[in-house]
């Protein structure tokens, strides 16, 4: 009798966190502050303007670096940015835009800090308009994917430093649309 080959058991992608053995999309397996971002954050909603603010701020910010410079200097970011509160972020002017440009505390990139201005000063737009911003983006429709695909060119044109791989971690990470998880993540 001809022997019968098993099938390999499947094997979750995602990756164990070793401190409380949890598996993980690989990209937040590695370090506890990374783990805790995907644990409590990501792809949860967001119900405030300066929450969004904050959002998309650490999405620019991120762009060409890795999530865990973003979320070590997130502390300082929230501090020179002033809890990312929207009317005074869009105050910002040349002055406060030099000095956080020598800021060694945060990731010091002018183009990033001036689209962080830029866009609260969009949100403020928005919000003049809708109610807020975030009554703005409720308003936005998510529900399939050519609705979603039309979101990437309002988010470029709309606002600074946001271009289409931006955007939608920006919009998985606040839970508009559905976050992408590994294989076997315990999220997933």
């Amino acid at each position: 009798m001809a022997k019968v080959k098993r099938a390999a058991r499947p094997r979750p992608t995602g990756a164990v966190n070793v401190d409380d053995g949890r598996r993980r999309c690989k990209w937040a397996a590695t370090d506890s502050m990374l783990a805790a971002y995907h644990d409590r954050e990501w792809g949860a909603p967001i119900r405030t303007d300066s929450g969004h603010l904050e959002r998309m701020a650490l999405e620019v910010f991120q762009c060409g670096l890795s999530w865990k410079i973003v979320l070590v200097k997130r502390d300082a970011l929230r501090d020179r940015f002033d809890g990312f509160d929207v009317q005074r972020v869009a105050r910002f002017d040349k002055r406060r835009i030099e000095r956080l440009c020598n800021d060694a505390a945060i990731i010091r990139n002018r183009a990033k800090i001036e689209a962080t201005v830029s866009n609260a000063r969009v949100f403020l737009e928005l919000a003049e308009q809708h109610g807020s911003y975030v009554k703005w983006l409720k308003g936005l429709d998510a529900s399939t994917p050519r609705a979603i695909a039309a979101l990437y060119p309002l988010f470029r044109t709309t606002f600074k430093f946001m271009g289409p791989e931006t955007t939608k971690c920006y919009l998985m990470g606040m839970g508009k649309i559905a976050a992408a998880h590994d294989k076997g993540c315990w999220r997933a």
